[in-house]
């Protein structure tokens, strides 16, 4: 009896190893602030690419959104609502995010 009672409990100290192991593996981090921007931006129905329709992710977005300044005059989409404190942490991790292309 003790023998089974040994391998019980070793198969269950297996299983719940396997099963944390598996749980942290499959959780995704979460995402950081330049992600939460673009985000914002892809749920106020921007859209990658689409800049010369007045409602691309970048230029109509994402870049003004970073830099301070207002849309270009094209835009048609209205920029989300993005905390300040969202912005300063994302140029902290990435200075050159939503700086345009140079």
């Amino acid at each position: 009896m003790r023998s089974m009672t040994m391998s019980l409990a070793k198969f269950c100290t297996l299983a719940a190893g396997l099963t944390l192991c598996w749980a942290v593996q499959s959780a995704e981090p979460a995402p950081g602030p330049c992600d939460q921007i673009k985000a914002a931006c892809k749920s106020a129905g921007f859209v990658q690419g689409d800049y010369k329709q007045g409602y691309g992710l970048w230029v109509d977005c994402i870049d003004p959104i970073m830099q301070g300044k207002k849309q270009p005059a094209k835009a048609d989409k209205p920029l989300p609502s993005v905390a300040p404190s969202l912005i300063a942490a994302c140029k902290q991790q990435h200075p050159n995010f939503g700086e345009g292309k140079k």
